[in-house]
């Protein structure tokens, strides 16, 4: 699967419509820019889902969160900037206690790594995206043919469908974290996704914390890293 590809895809639909929205807070496409990226996927952004559900990712109130440096830097590569710096941080806080490797990073990667991180960024932001609770048969067949759109790849496809229908479970999504700089990039994605006014989604976000065994000051680096590219 070439889940790179496709999540570079939904970075550059979202830089795209950022970069055509007005002041008053509308898309180019004349979509209400409300709703977060879970509104967006679950189809609570009303027009947007006319210019299509996931291509409109970005566009949302919530979504536009992820604007300022991760758009900048250019998309996909750009939260393993910030992810790295956030490590980076966190080594250096933490002195011997910790290896001092260089963060292997997805922009830092060949690949078949960074496909490898894809993966597990994609599937950190599904589950944001869906810990609002609120996505219906309806909803979803919009999201999959907006997937057919941006990819020919039936088995990937099937992968995000499969992905979507499932039981929201932070545990089984944190399987995916193989390394430390997985698991950073995966709960930063999520910090930049979710609404942290709502109580739902703020506790999924703990709880995918502890799955992903983040320690404390590595996650309060992520969050504060993730403040400072929403604030760029």
């Amino acid at each position: 699967m070439n889940t790179k590809g496709l999540l570079d895809q939904l970075f550059k639909h979202g830089s795209a419509l950022l970069s055509g929205s007005n002041s008053a807070g509308t898309a180019r496409s004349g979509a209400p820019a409300s709703g977060g990226l879970a509104g967006l996927l679950s189809g609570k952004a009303g027009a947007a889902l006319g210019g299509g559900a996931i291509g409109l990712l970005l566009g949302s109130k919530k979504g536009r969160k992820m604007g300022g440096k991760i758009l900048t830097y250019g998309g996909l590569a750009a939260l393993g900037v910030v992810a790295y710096k956030a490590y980076s941080n966190y080594q250096q806080q933490q002195g011997a206690k910790v290896s001092q490797a260089e963060p292997q990073t997805i922009d830092r990667l060949a690949a078949p790594q960074a496909e490898q991180h894809s993966h597990a960024i994609l599937r950190a932001i599904i589950g944001a995206a869906k810990s609002d609770g609120h996505i219906d048969d309806r909803e979803r067949e919009l999201i999959d043919n907006e997937i057919a759109r941006l990819t020919s790849d039936s088995q990937l496809q099937h992968w995000f469908d499969a992905e979507l229908k499932k039981p929201l479970d932070p545990a089984d999504i944190a399987q995916s974290a193989t390394t430390p700089e997985i698991a950073a990039e995966m709960y930063l994605a999520s910090v930049l996704v979710v609404d942290e006014e709502s109580f739902m989604e703020r506790s999924y976000l703990t709880e995918l914390a502890r799955q992903l065994k983040l320690e404390p000051a590595l996650k309060a680096e992520l969050e504060q890293q993730a403040r400072q590219a929403v604030s760029a």
